[in-house]
């Protein structure tokens, strides 16, 4: 029988990759420490999040997905010791959702984890990363919606805090829920990596640390541009198209520069993070919940002297995309190069016979700087 489950539901943009990416690499460590990390890879945890918030969007995701989240259940309940499940989409889910999340497990005792980061530079954040899934509106206009839906991941309900906290504070006692407080920019991974283990009841000694690169931040210039880019790339409807070449190529593949300059929202929507972010603080000041951290750093940050994306010069566009038309040009030409030589390669191993090869790699900045 499962003894207690563990349920990390983000925040996004709060080292989840990170975190993740250090369950996965230990899960078999962790499996002999009697915690379990049920799936058969980290895309069910996802699944999992969409089937569990009755998202429509999960009839188009590729692989098994009727019953992606009983699957995770079925597993876990066979277990006889802890189970920790963990995707940033889960923490939209509505109280209907919640409830059932927790009645999953009748018999074990269920926590909830929410690492948090202070609310304007999360906002901040998310609309970069909003960005470089294919978001068009400026930043002032984030969130795109202001009602609260389950399976927006984009909107207030995936990442306000306060509401987060009411949300699954209202199924789970307050003392099971855990909130890990962390630095907005240049906080140290392991830190966080320390307090998620601690929750757990574990020491780090014989884990490893994962040293899966953090996605990575576009600067003001680079952001403003890739949102002007989106504008023209229509095609690009579906999520993995999103994923793999605006996100993953334009916005994380090293073809941008990387100027990484601070940026900041304009004084109205400043404002509506503050006020959203001291109901947070309120909350976990007297609500009993259990915060693992320094409070303290989820208190806004200075933002002073920060430029607003309507500050960004034509100049300053012209020059990004200069750059950026240079490094996709090498990269046509690399891609090129090696479809010639594979191209080659198979017809001398087919005797001569000519075949057309196609090569498709969703992640193409592997090749930056072939053959330069």
């Amino acid at each position: 029988m499962t003894a207690r489950v563990f349920l990390h539901v983000g925040l996004p943009k709060t080292g989840t990759t990170y975190l993740q990416g250090c369950l996965w690499d230990n899960k078999q460590e962790l499996i002999q420490r009697g915690v379990l990390l049920p799936g058969r890879h980290r895309r069910r945890h996802l699944l999992a999040s969409l089937d569990l918030r009755e998202d429509p969007k999960l009839l188009r995701r590729d692989g098994d997905v009727e019953t992606a989240w009983q699957d995770l259940v079925d597993e876990a309940s066979d277990w006889q010791g802890d189970v920790v499940i963990s995707h940033e989409f889960f923490a939209s889910a509505a109280p209907e959702h919640i409830q059932r999340a927790v009645a999953s497990f009748p018999d074990a005792e269920f926590h909830v984890i929410v690492t948090a980061r202070a609310m304007v530079g999360l906002g901040v954040s998310r609309w970069q990363e909003w960005v470089k899934n294919g978001g068009q509106l400026g930043i002032d206009s984030y969130p795109p919606r202001e009602d609260y839906d389950p399976t927006d991941e984009w909107g207030w309900g995936s990442f306000d805090l306060a509401d987060i906290l009411a949300r699954w504070g209202a199924v789970v006692p307050h003392e099971r829920v855990h909130v890990l407080p962390m630095a907005s920019g240049g906080a140290n991974p392991r830190d966080l990596w320390l307090r998620f283990l601690s929750v757990l009841g574990l020491g780090a000694e014989g884990l490893e640390v994962s040293e899966e690169k953090v996605n990575r931040s576009l600067g003001l210039v680079e952001v403003e541009l890739l949102r002007r880019v989106n504008r023209h790339l229509t095609e690009f409807s579906t999520a993995a198209d999103r994923g793999n070449w605006i996100r993953g190529y334009l916005g994380e593949g090293d073809v941008m520069p990387d100027s990484r300059e601070r940026f900041r929202p304009d004084d109205k929507s400043l404002e509506r993070f503050c006020r959203r972010g001291e109901e947070a603080m309120a909350m976990l000041r007297d609500g009993g919940f259990d915060v693992v951290g320094d409070l303290a750093l989820l208190e806004p940050a200075d933002l002073n002297g920060l430029r607003h994306p309507s500050d960004v010069t034509d100049a300053e566009l012209l020059d990004a995309a200069t750059v950026t038309i240079a490094n996709l040009v090498s990269d046509v030409r690399s891609l090129t190069r090696e479809r010639k030589s594979l191209s080659h390669e198979i017809a001398s191993l087919q005797g001569g016979s000519r075949l057309r090869v196609s090569v498709r790699r969703p992640w193409i900045r592997m090749l930056r700087g072939w053959g330069r």
